[in-house]
């Protein structure tokens, strides 16, 4: 996966997130949306970590490739 995918995965899940909201203004979600919401969340946050990851390696003149998708655990650690 290149920046490029990953910027397009980072849209097509912010599209799916802003519709789920825009769906249910002023409602609540149901337990299964509400589910999916924190999938898309925790994805969207690997997706920026792998591109954040890729941009430095690149940076330090190191081979962005040589990057993985890190675990919820970790990047959802980072907000604390």
């Amino acid at each position: 996966m290149d920046d490029v995918d990953i910027v397009h995965r980072i849209n097509k899940l912010t599209e799916e997130e802003h519709g789920l909201e825009r769906a249910h203004e002023g409602q609540e979600l149901s337990q299964q949306e509400q589910e999916r919401l924190r999938e898309i969340e925790v994805a969207l946050d690997q997706c920026w970590d792998l591109l954040r990851q890729r941009r430095a390696r690149r940076n330090a003149g190191q081979d962005p490739d040589d990057v993985a998708v890190r675990p919820e655990s970790v990047v959802e650690g980072y907000r604390q």
